[in-house]
């Protein structure tokens, strides 16, 4: 439904833009998973920052078994990037939660490597001068999947109005390999795939959230439902008014 190269360049151009009034001189800092999002989006930076001025950062949880398509994607774009494992900062902080607490949620210990990867990308972008880039997409962000936080945090979001099938046509305006453009994704976690855990496909809930149709009334219920429960973590942070005025304009 969208021209990807035209799509392509003004997320290119607004990305210069965004750089050159936030961080002129700024590195772009990505958290590379191997998976169509990071790609995109390191791959949006290149073009608009030129490679020396993009890093990624590879965040294993212990083993990962698809880190193969992360190398494939920094060496691709030829790109200065860093592997940090995060397994032994996510077994020692739920150790000690667990002994603070008594136990744990799986709740809790699926955000917590999300928040952990968000955690180390800043530290990473504080070293290399970086501004960060959230990689979620609208399709995601829509039903609440992705982690407040975590992967949902990023000083600038390239593909937040952007649905995983328009992510997908932009990846190959950018040549990117089919690897990882068209790469199944999974919650790394269960060995299940977002669709499986959803319920449904990006197919539809695109098609849905671009035109309104869909064909399955308990799936439209279901997708209603998400994107009620979550909608909270599309909105800027609430802030109390306390009707006082401050000398700048700019302030909100």
């Amino acid at each position: 439904m969208i021209n990807a190269e035209e799509m392509k360049n003004k997320c290119v151009e607004w990305i210069r833009d965004w750089f050159e009034e936030n961080g002129k001189d700024c590195n772009a800092i990505v958290g590379i998973s191997g998976g169509k999002d990071s790609s995109v989006v390191a791959a949006l930076c290149v073009e608009a920052l030129g490679k020396d001025r993009v890093i990624g950062v590879l965040m294993p949880n212990g083993d990962q078994v698809d880190i193969d398509s992360s190398y494939l994607l920094v060496n691709h774009l030829g790109i200065e990037h860093y592997v940090i494992n995060i397994k032994n900062s996510v077994d020692a902080l739920v150790a000690q939660i667990t002994d603070a607490m008594g136990t744990v949620t799986k709740q809790m210990k699926t955000n917590l490597p999300a928040r952990i990867r968000m955690t180390t990308v800043y530290a990473v972008g504080q070293n290399k001068n970086g501004r960060v880039a959230n990689t979620c997409n609208l399709s995601e962000d829509w039903v609440g999947y992705s982690t407040r936080y975590g992967d949902a945090a990023g000083d600038f979001s390239p593909l937040a109005h952007l649905t995983v099938t328009e992510v997908r046509a932009i990846g190959r305006a950018l040549g990117l390999p089919g690897q990882l453009v068209d790469k199944v994704p999974t919650d790394g976690l269960s060995g299940k795939t977002d669709e499986d855990n959803l319920g449904f496909t990006y197919e539809v809930l695109d098609r849905y959230i671009r035109t309104g149709e869909i064909d399955d009334a308990d799936t439209k219920a279901k997708i209603d439902r998400l994107h009620v429960q979550n909608l909270f973590k599309m909105k800027v942070i609430p802030s109390f008014d306390s009707g006082l005025q401050t000398a700048h304009s700019d302030w909100r």
